[in-house]
C-alpha cells in the first residue's frame, strides 16, 4: 500500500482492525506523512486492514490573524480500533473520537498545553505482556539483554537512543563510569512505558548478576543527588525542567532495582547493593570516591525534600522521592522485630546520622506535607513503568514521575471536576515520618559475642542485657516541636536546647481530627500526645475536644472494622488524655445535639463525657465476646476510673450501661469460679493432677476479680466525689441493686460495697417516706432522688484514695511499633514487598511464591548454586 499525502486543510481517518490489546502511537508531520505499514504489520500481525483515506477538505477551519492552518496528526490505536486526534495549532481545537486516550505527545505543541520538556520524537508501544520479538531489532541492545525490545522508534531515531536500549545497557554487563554521557541519555528519556511484569523481573535479575562489576545502583543514586542539587539551584518559572525529569527518572529506576535487591538479598548485610564504587572510579565534582554512598544519597534526598517547595512542577518529584525513601528503608522488613546490633540498614542509619538542623527541617516539612495535603496537579494520574498491578514484590506498580510530567497536560482536558480527598504525597510523607521516628539503632555495650549455641529466647535476653539504643534524632525533633503561635518556654525566658521545630498546632489538630479514621494518623496522634508535652497541653486546653474525640469514639463504636492495633492506639490516646483532670471535667460540659452514627438508640443532647463512657463500656463488652484481650479491658477500665471523680450529670443511658457492666463482669466471674471449683472436684475424684488447668482457671478468675474491683471503684468514686451532680447514677444503682448482693461479703469487694449500700440505705429510706399506696412512677422516683441529692452530705462514707492510672510504654516498645508501622506502609501506601522476604512479622506467603521458592531451593541443592 502506498502512503498517501494530505494537505493542511484535510483530515484523515484510518481504521485498523484486529489489533490485540496494545497501543501504537505514531506522530505525523504536517504536509507530508508516511504511514509505516510494514512496522504496524510486524507488531499487529498480517491480518491488519487499512481503511481508505477520507477527505475532509470541506470542513470549516478557524481563521486567525496571520494564522496558518497547520495541523499535526496523531495516530492512536486503542484496543481493537484505530482512531485519530488532531490538533489545530492556532485554534486550540481538539477532536478526539475515543475519550479513553490517555497519552498524546507531539513535537511542537503549544507550551500553554504541554510543558517544554524537550522535543521528543517517539513512537511507543504499550502492551499487556506480548513479547514483540519482531521489532526487537528496532529496540537496540535491549534484545540482547532481555530478549525483546518494547518500543518501535521512528525511522529517524537511533536505536541506541531508545529507552529500552539504554535500560538494557544499564542492567547489562558493561560498566559506565560516573562521568559518561550515558547517564544523561538514560535519565532524559521519558519513561511512559508499561512493561510486562516478567520482563521487569528479568531485567532485575540481570541487573543483580552484573551489579558487582558495574556498580550501577550506586552510580544512578549519585546522579540522582547530582540532579537534585542542580534543581535546587535552578529556578523554573514555566514548568518542570529537564533536571527535574532526570531526577524523577533516577528516583523511579533506582527504586525498582533497589527494591528487588533488598527483597532477594541472601545475606544479613545487604552486600548485594554494592553501594561502594571501584577504587579507580573517577569522582564527580560533588562526590568523592571514598565517600559513603548511602550517607551522600540520604543527605541529598532529605535536603531536597526539606528545602524545596512543593509546586505543580515539583509535586511529582517529591512523590517519587518519598517512594524511594520507603524502598530504601524497607531493609527493616528483612529482620526480626527485636533490633539487634548486627542489623544493617544502610539508608536508615545514614538518615540517623544527618546533622540536627537538617533533621529538624525534615520533620517539619513532612508534617507540613501532611497538614497541607497537596493534591496531584490538574488531577494527573501516575502510570507505572511496571504493569500487572495485582502482582507482588517488584512487579507491583512503582509510579513514574517522568510519565506524569508528560501525561499532565492531557489530563487537564479529560479529568472531572472536584478534588480527590486523598493525598498520596501527604500519606507517604506521614509514613516516612513514622518510620523515621520509630527506628531504633541497637548498639552493643559488651563487644564479646554471646554463645551462638544458646536458643533464640536466651540470645534475645543476652542481647537486651548487653546493648542499648542510640538516641533517635527524628523522634527527639518531634518531641521538641513547638507551636508556631505560642511557646511557653519563650515566655518564661528560657532558652531552647538544640534545633527548635515550629509547627502550626491549630492546623495539625484540625488535620488529625479529619483523618483519624486512618491508622497512620492515629499513630501520629499517639506519638504527639505521648512524646510532646506541648502538643498534649495544647489539645487539653482546646474547647472543641469533639474534633478529636468524635472520630475516635466513632471508630471504637465500629470496632469490628478495625484492627486490634488500631483499637489499642485509640484507647491509649484516651487513657493519656484522661490523666488530666481538666480534660475529664471539660468533656462533660460539651453537649452534643445528636450522634448520628450511634444506632442502638437515639442520643439527643448527650454530653461528650457521657458518650465516652457509653463507648468505652461498649468496647469492653465487644472485647469480652470477640477479642478477649486483657490488655484492652485494662485500658478501657483505667480510662473510666480516671474519669469517675469528675463525672458531671452522667446521662441515664450511660448510668445504666455502667451498672450493667458490673452485672456482665459479675456473671463472667461467677462462671469462672464455678468452672474452677468443678475442675478441682473432678481432679480430686479421679486422682488426676490437673494443676495446669486449675492454675489457668485461677489466673483468669483473678483477672476478672481485678476487673470487678475496678468497676466498683469507678462507681464508688462517682458516689464519693460527685454524687450530688449525678442523680441518674443513683437511680441506676437503686434500680439494679440486686446485682451487688452476691458480693456483699466478698473479701475483695466488701469495703467498696459498704459505701454503695450506705448510699442505697439513704435513698431507700427517703423513697419509703414518699411511697404511697399506688407506688412511685419513674419520674417521681427521679424527682425524689434529685431533691435528696441536694441534702446529701456523705455521712458514713469511707474515703478511699482516688484510683488513678497513667500510661507508660513497656520495655522495648520498638518490638511493637516497628512492625506496626511497616504493616501500615504495606496496607496504605501501595508499596508491596515479597512475602517470603519478610521476617519482621508473620505473613501469609502466596502458593505461587512458595512453589517458586521450593524449585529454587531444589536447584540449589542439586547444583550448589542458583542457575538463572
Amino acid at each position: 500500500m502506498k502512503c498517501r499525502s494530505f494537505r493542511q486543510q484535510e483530515q484523515v481517518e484510518v481504521g485498523l482492525q484486529n489489533l490485540q490489546d496494545m497501543c501504537v502511537i505514531s506522530k505525523f508531520q504536517p504536509k507530508s506523512c508516511r504511514v509505516d505499514e510494514t512496522m504496524v504489520r510486524e507488531i499487529a500481525g498480517d491480518d491488519v486492514t487499512f481503511a481508505p483515506c477520507t477527505s475532509m477538505a470541506n470542513r470549516q477551519t478557524p481563521q486567525g490573524s496571520g494564522a496558518r492552518r497547520s495541523y499535526k496528526m496523531l495516530w492512536v490505536v486503542l484496543g481493537r480500533r484505530l482512531t485519530y486526534a488532531t490538533y489545530c495549532k492556532h485554534a486550540l481545537h481538539w477532536s478526539i473520537q475515543a475519550f479513553s486516550v490517555f497519552f498524546l505527545c507531539s513535537y511542537g505543541f503549544s507550551s500553554s498545553f504541554f510543558y517544554p520538556i524537550g522535543q521528543w520524537r517517539c513512537c511507543s508501544l504499550i502492551a499487556d505482556g506480548r513479547s514483540l520479538n519482531s521489532v526487537s531489532d528496532r529496540g537496540g541492545g535491549f534484545k540482547a539483554s532481555m530478549g525483546a525490545g518494547h518500543s518501535t522508534p521512528l525511522s529517524n531515531a537511533k536505536p541506541q537512543d531508545t529507552v529500552e536500549y539504554l535500560i538494557g545497557e544499564f542492567v547489562g554487563e558493561k560498566s559506565f563510569p560516573l562521568s559518561s554521557d550515558f547517564w544523561d541519555k538514560l535519565l532524559e528519556l521519558p519513561l511512559f512505558l508499561e512493561w510486562p511484569h516478567h520482563l521487569v523481573r528479568e531485567a532485575c535479575e540481570i541487573f543483580a548478576q552484573n551489579i558487582y562489576h558495574t556498580r550501577h545502583l550506586a552510580k544512578i543514586l549519585i546522579h540522582l543527588v547530582r540532579c537534585l542539587q542542580e534543581s535546587m539551584s535552578t529556578s523554573v518559572p514555566d514548568g518542570p525542567s529537564v533536571v527535574h525529569i532526570k531526577a524523577a527518572n533516577a528516583a523511579c529506576l533506582s527504586s525498582i532495582f533497589l527494591k528487588y535487591l533488598i527483597e532477594n538479598s541472601k545475606g544479613d548485610n545487604f552486600e548485594e547493593l554494592c553501594l561502594s564504587l571501584d577504587e579507580g572510579e573517577a569522582a564527580l565534582e560533588n562526590f568523592q570516591g571514598d565517600q559513603n554512598t548511602a550517607n551522600f544519597v540520604m543527605h541529598g534526598v532529605l535536603s531536597f525534600m526539606a528545602m524545596s517547595d512543593i509546586s505543580s512542577h515539583t509535586y511529582l518529584l517529591h512523590h517519587e522521592l518519598l517512594n524511594f525513601m520507603l524502598v530504601a528503608m524497607s531493609t527493616q522488613l528483612c529482620y526480626a522485630p527485636s533490633p539487634g546490633p548486627d542489623d544493617v540498614h544502610p539508608f536508615l542509619d545514614a538518615a540517623m546520622g544527618q546533622e540536627t538542623s537538617l533533621v529538624g527541617v525534615v520533620v517539619r516539612k513532612l508534617l507540613l506535607n501532611y497538614i497541607t495535603r497537596h493534591h496531584f496537579p490538574l488531577h494527573g494520574r501516575s502510570y507505572s513503568i511496571v504493569s500487572g498491578g495485582s502482582q507482588l514484590g517488584v512487579l507491583q506498580k512503582v509510579g513514574s514521575a517522568a510519565a506524569n510530567f508528560v501525561l499532565l497536560p492531557f489530563s487537564f482536558f479529560v479529568s472531572s471536576s472536584g478534588r480527590d480527598s486523598r493525598s498520596p504525597l501527604a500519606e507517604n510523607s506521614l509514613l516516612v515520618l513514622l518510620i523515621l521516628i520509630h527506628y531504633r539503632k541497637c548498639i552493643m555495650v559488651d563487644e564479646s559475642i554471646p554463645d551462638k549455641s544458646e536458643d533464640d529466647a536466651t540470645m534475645d535476653s543476652l542481647l537486651k542485657d548487653t546493648s542499648f539504643f542510640s538516641e533517635n534524632p527524628y523522634c527527639k525533633a518531634l518531641e521538641n516541636a513547638r507551636d508556631i503561635e505560642f511557646d511557653r518556654m519563650d515566655i518564661e525566658g528560657n532558652a531552647h536546647s538544640g534545633t527548635l521545630v515550629r509547627l502550626p498546632f491549630a492546623s495539625l489538630f484540625d488535620t488529625l481530627g479529619i483523618h483519624l479514621a486512618d491508622e497512620s494518623s492515629v499513630l501520629l496522634l499517639y506519638s504527639l500526645v505521648h512524646g510532646n508535652s506541648d502538643f498534649l497541653e495544647y489539645v487539653l486546653v482546646r474547647t472543641d475536644l469533639d474534633t478529636l474525640l468524635m472520630p475516635i469514639l466513632a471508630t471504637l463504636y465500629d470496632a469490628s472494622r478495625s484492627t486490634s492495633n488500631h483499637i489499642y492506639m485509640l484507647l491509649i490516646i484516651l487513657l493519656i488524655l484522661s490523666q488530666d483532670s481538666s480534660f475529664n471535667a471539660s468533656i462533660h460540659k460539651l453537649i452534643l445535639p445528636s450522634i448520628p452514627w450511634y444506632q442502638e438508640r437515639l442520643l439527643h443532647n448527650t454530653s461528650l463525657g457521657s458518650l465516652m463512657v457509653i463507648i468505652l463500656i461498649r468496647t469492653v463488652k465487644y472485647n469480652l465476646s470477640k477479642m478477649r484481650d486483657v490488655y484492652l479491658h485494662t485500658n478501657c477500665l483505667a480510662t473510666l476510673a480516671n474519669m469517675a471523680p469528675h463525672v458531671h450529670r452522667l446521662s441515664a443511658y450511660a448510668s445504666q450501661r455502667l451498672v450493667s457492666l458490673f452485672d456482665m463482669l459479675s456473671r463472667k466471674y461467677t462462671k469462672l469460679a464455678e468452672l474452677r471449683n468443678d475442675k478441682i472436684l473432678v481432679n480430686k475424684a479421679n486422682s488426676v493432677d490437673g494443676g495446669n488447668i486449675t492454675e489457668d482457671a485461677s489466673t483468669e478468675l483473678h483477672i476478672y476479680t481485678d476487673f470487678l474491683r475496678i468497676v466498683l471503684e469507678i462507681i464508688n468514686a462517682i458516689l464519693t466525689y460527685a454524687l450530688p451532680r449525678n442523680p441518674e447514677v443513683v437511680y441506676a444503682i437503686m434500680h439494679r441493686q440486686e446485682v451487688f448482693q452476691p458480693f456483699k461479703n466478698h473479701p475483695r469487694f466488701n469495703e467498696l460495697l459498704e459505701n454503695i449500700y450506705t448510699v442505697l440505705d439513704f435513698f431507700n429510706s427517703r423513697m419509703d417516706s414518699q411511697r404511697m399506696d399506688g407506688g412511685l412512677s419513674v419520674e417521681k422516683v427521679l424527682q425524689v432522688i434529685i431533691i435528696n441529692c441536694r441534702s446529701w452530705r456523705g455521712e458514713g462514707m469511707k474515703m478511699f484514695n482516688q484510683l488513678r492510672f497513667t500510661y507508660e510504654q513497656e520495655n522495648h516498645p520498638e518490638e511493637f511499633f516497628i512492625p506496626y508501622v511497616w504493616k501500615l506502609v504495606l496496607s496504605h501506601s501501595g508499596f508491596s514487598f515479597s512475602p517470603s522476604s519478610i521476617n519482621l512479622f508473620p505473613v501469609d506467603i502466596p502458593i505461587e511464591e512458595q512453589e517458586a521458592t521450593t524449585v529454587e531451593d531444589t536447584v540449589k541443592d542439586q547444583t550448589g548454586e542458583l542457575n538463572v
